[in-house]
């Protein structure tokens, strides 16, 4: 399944808007669009999800921003994200969980160690990456193959991030697909 990452950076480099980006991807098969905007303003930030919703239908997830939980059908946070909540990771997922309640929780993972800490959290996903390198997250650290054997140890859904490409079939240890980039080509 894809789960379509729309970063705003990339869309206004790219020159898409948002309509844009959902008439590309509207004959593929998406199951979650996670919208991530590093550098927008909270405001900015709401009225992109208010617009999402009027293209999209599907479950929208917005990242690292819990401010907007109630724009959005879950929450995707990074690993330093979810320590700024509290250094014990059980103690921060339980507030972030006060917060967002039933709606879907995700994780960034890179490493055994934190695919092993992610399954002792009540979250619903894990993203594991970065599977190729990209031009989005240039410092991120490759898996390679690598991370196909590590979403084996994870308990909870894995969606494969970082380069990963339309074309590129897993075996069903990876439950999504993380498409950022490579959505914009076809």
């Amino acid at each position: 399944m894809i789960y379509a990452l729309l970063d705003k950076e990339v869309l206004l480099q790219k020159g898409f808007s948002l309509k844009q980006f959902f008439q590309q991807i509207q004959l593929l098969d998406v199951l979650l669009v996670q919208y991530r905007n590093k550098v927008g303003s909270l405001d900015e930030k709401r009225d992109d999800l208010l617009e999402i919703k009027k293209y999209y239908q599907g479950k929208v997830i917005v990242n690292d921003t819990l401010e907007l939980i109630e724009y959005a059908d879950g929450l995707h946070l990074g690993q330093d994200d979810l320590r700024a909540y509290n250094d014990d990771l059980t103690t921060a997922i339980r507030i972030v969980r006060e917060k967002i309640s039933y709606k879907l929780l995700g994780l960034s993972t890179h490493n055994q160690t934190e695919i092993l800490e992610a399954n002792t959290l009540n979250i619903d996903y894990i993203g594991l990456g970065a599977y190729r390198s990209t031009q989005t997250k240039v410092d991120a650290k490759v898996l390679g193959e690598e991370a196909i054997t590590l979403a084996k140890l994870s308990k909870h859904p894995v969606g494969l991030i970082g380069g990963v490409k339309l074309s590129d079939t897993f075996t069903e240890d990876i439950a999504y697909r993380v498409i950022g980039s490579d959505l914009y080509e076809n």
